[in-house]
């Protein structure tokens, strides 16, 4: 893996051969940023303990702390609350309710069925019904502990086959995409079978939880410092709570720690409810629940029960297939309908299906509203395409990389999507040829299958290859927008502000790097503020993979008005054509003279050319309708492929992850390491879901799984043996991307698809390879042992 690390660093790639359609080519030179390894701008900081995040930032005297009172059951409602006793505890200021807020709706789309503190109905365990407010935390936590409440308690619908029978009852329509006449393949088809997955569920276990510092301001102004992904929701939803138009309100995010969803929608609650407090008591008020009460109170990954038909002949041609995805989604509609339908969006994964019908389910149920997570749906949808070609596998005895590449897009006909979107840079089949050379996959493949045949021990090795093709943009078309604000000042430094947040993934360095390369400057001279609503207004979330492509642009866009501007200065003063006027290494070219950039910025100061400027853009291309389930929601593709071995114990179903080896395309990269490390860390995480994350309820609808004590997420124990991750270098976006590069956010989350399949692979050896293991998600060594159990009975049945 180093040696990977090190190739991807000294890379270098020249943009010229590559001009954008505009026209904008990317000035592309030795020592510009762009293309470059960098390390992320707060790296440095992180490692020392001094990068302040909202709890760390200075307090102002009199700070007011807040803490939420959750329901104890799972549905039904309050007959009585008495909160005498709560108000009479020491250090207490007020005790908030529904009754005293104006407007109570926290749902993103404002359709009044997520309240900010219920009003009496109850939608789940741990849904908030009031908030203390007190001079420390500890005070206003304790304090919740002392009330009161009566309620009469229903029976709740806890999962997806309880919500069916109490009459399938959704948080918002569902959706269906269908391209061809699927119920003739199947009927047509030489084979068929059908089947059904259950995939989990996922807490996002960001390391900063959410939490809001709400600080009032003159005249009814009030600023608001949140964990948020989507300030511009956040601040208008803070505008509705506290009645005022959004001009006077302000929401600041310098970091967070951590996110993956668990911030677009989710934080919304504790800011809104921070800014009523700090308004109504004229103090700053922090809120910030413990890691117990975050996992019970905050929505989480959707978790599927995926329904499928599949007609198919012996050759492994898949002719039709039928999905029907029924989502857990929580007592409110939140995220659930984009997360659905971008299931549906992905129920093909890599493969063109001749003839398709998929449908959504986005199903009530009393539990907490499940929300945006990496991947947004498109694991989930994943997943249960790769099942179809691992039944289809099973059936004919071929290798699920036959039978994969068999289904693959191709030319003419076969690539047009289930959503009628043509599939126009499918590289897939090159990257593929170029990991089975580098992981010796066939050989290996081949090894294995003899060895667990040969064996007379309990040990079992599996390995897999899995594809990924995800689509990159929102698919609301009215998101897939960004601004940005770029200011020179007259030393030659640069001031840059853009509507993304940073979360750890280092959007804020990328696009500091795009900034950097335009004015041909180093990355140092590049300074990136705090995301705020009074610089950049009406911004997109953070998500869908797109913060680079989205504010790298707007920020390339205004960085390039301000050099237009300085170009024709230097025409004007110098008399020299505008291509004898180049910007590299600091210093800038005009005609026969070179000068310090930051020389030029002060003659162009004197000569009073403006040297700030905002940026905006919008994605081209794209376009949905819903209803009709066509169009053209995703403006390209991002691929890779994964190749997963793993061993397993027999006896106890435990196993390990012994080898992983990764290529994937970035496009021209904007920064290999940092791609490299989202890859990584995106395979660790979609790796935990797929094993060892699980979320389980009690009948009553209490979370059990609500602490590290019993909720395991990865641990560098249980990383790969032998990482291998490598970057397609030849790889460039097929669209005119920021400089030809591609997001790298959410795709390689669902690269650890290839564990599961290994760890089937692997079980399906107890059975001589002849019977589907049929593993659900998460494969923990429970599942896995009982697996292995099934088969062998199976198989004897079958003897």
């Amino acid at each position: 893996m180093n040696e990977v690390l090190a190739r991807g660093a000294d890379r270098k790639h020249d943009d010229d051969a590559l001009p954008d359609k505009d026209g904008a080519d990317a000035q592309s030179h030795e020592n510009a940023p762009a293309h470059q390894s960098k390390r992320h701008d707060s790296a440095h900081l992180h490692v020392a303990g001094r990068a302040p995040y909202t709890d760390d930032l200075p307090e102002p005297p009199g700070t007011l702390h807040a803490y939420l009172g959750l329901s104890t059951i799972a549905n039904g409602r309050i007959e009585s609350i008495d909160l005498e006793a709560v108000r009479a505890q020491p250090d207490v200021e007020a005790v908030i309710t529904a009754g005293d807020l104006g407007h109570n709706d926290a749902s993103a789309w404002q359709i009044g069925d997520e309240p900010f503190l219920t009003n009496g109905q109850v939608g789940f365990l741990g849904q908030p019904v009031f908030m203390v407010v007190a001079t420390s935390r500890n005070a206003a936590r304790r304090a919740c502990r002392h009330a009161k409440i009566a309620y009469a308690e229903d029976t709740p619908i806890l999962d997806v086959d309880q919500a069916r029978e109490a009459g399938s009852r959704t948080v918002i329509d569902g959706m269906t995409l269908e391209r061809g006449d699927a119920d003739a393949a199947l009927a047509n088809a030489p084979r068929t079978l059908s089947g059904t997955m259950l995939i989990g569920g996922q807490d996002h276990f960001y390391l900063e939880g959410q939490i809001a510092f709400a600080v009032p301001g003159e005249d009814g102004t009030m600023i608001v410092h949140s964990s948020t992904q989507h300030p511009s929701e956040t601040q208008m939803l803070v505008a509705h709570a506290l009645h005022r138009p959004a001009a006077m309100v302000t929401v600041e995010v310098r970091r967070m720690g951590g996110a993956f969803g668990g911030k677009e929608s989710q934080a919304n609650l504790f800011a809104a409810l921070a800014a009523f407090a700090a308004d109504r008591l004229g103090a700053p008020v922090k809120i910030r629940l413990d890691r117990d009460d975050d996992m019970v109170a905050t929505g989480k990954r959707h978790d599927f029960r995926a329904d499928y038909e599949i007609g198919f002949d012996d050759e492994g041609g898949i002719h039709g297939v039928k999905f029907t995805y029924a989502a857990r989604c929580g007592f409110s509609a939140d995220l659930s309908g984009p997360v659905t339908d971008r299931a549906l969006f992905h129920c093909d994964n890599a493969y063109y299906w001749p003839a398709v019908k998929a449908v959504s389910q986005p199903l009530f149920t009393n539990t907490v509203s499940n929300t945006a997570f990496r991947g947004f749906g498109g694991p989930q949808g994943m997943v249960g395409a790769e099942r179809v070609i691992e039944e289809v596998a099973f059936a004919t005895g071929l290798d699920p990389l036959e039978v994969r590449r068999r289904n693959f897009y191709g030319e003419g006909e076969r690539n047009l999507t289930p959503y009628h979107q043509k599939v126009e840079d499918f590289v897939l089949p090159r990257i593929i040829d170029e990991l089975l050379e580098s992981s010796d996959y066939e050989a290996r493949r081949q090894a294995i299958r003899q060895t667990n045949r040969d064996a007379n021990g309990f040990k079992r090795r599996g390995i897999a290859l899995t594809p990924v093709k995800f689509g990159i943009s929102f698919t609301a078309s009215h998101l897939n927008q960004a601004g940005a604000l770029v200011h020179i000042y007259t030393d030659g430094s640069i001031h840059l502000n853009h509507g993304g947040t940073e979360m750890g993934q280092g959007l804020n360095t990328k696009v500091a790097q795009v900034v950097a390369a335009v004015f041909g400057v180093p990355l140092e001279q590049v300074r990136i503020t705090a995301t705020s609503t009074g610089k950049v207004p009406n911004t997109s979330a953070t998500a869908a993979s797109s913060g680079a492509d989205l504010n790298g642009m707007a920020a390339k866009l205004a960085a390039e008005t301000i050099r237009q501007r300085l170009v024709d200065y230097a025409v004007a003063e110098h008399g020299v054509p505008a291509e004898q006027v180049a910007f590299h290494d600091g210093r800038v070219q005009i005609g026969n003279r070179e000068i310090g950039f930051a020389e030029l910025v002060e003659e162009a100061y004197t000569a009073r050319i403006s040297l700030s400027s905002t940026g905006y853009y919008r994605t081209p291309k794209i376009h949905w309708d819903r209803a009709s389930g066509r169009g053209h929601p995703f403006y390209y593709f991002a691929y890779g492929a994964a190749v997963s071995e793993v061993e397993i114990d027999t006896l106890t179903g435990e196993y390990t992850v012994e080898r992983v080896d990764i290529l994937h395309e970035t496009g021209n990269s904007l920064n290999p390491a940092i791609d490299i490390g989202q890859i990584e860390g995106g395979f660790a995480q979609g790796m935990g879901w797929l094993t060892t994350e699980e979320l389980v309820w009690d009948e009553k609808g209490r979370l059990l799984t609500h602490a590290p004590s019993t909720y395991k997420i990865p641990l560098a124990s249980d990383m790969p043996r032998q990482f291998n991750v490598a970057l397609a270098e030849w790889s460039r976006a097929h669209e005119p991307t920021v400089f030809r590069s591609k997001a790298v956010g959410e795709p390689p989350f669902m690269l650890a698809i290839s564990v599961l399949h290994a760890l089937s692979d692997a079980v399906a050896s107890v059975a001589d390879y002849t019977i589907c293991p049929r593993l659900d998600a998460p494969a923990t060594p429970e599942h896995v042992l009982m697996a292995i159990e099934r088969l062998r009975a199976d198989s004897k049945t079958a003897n």
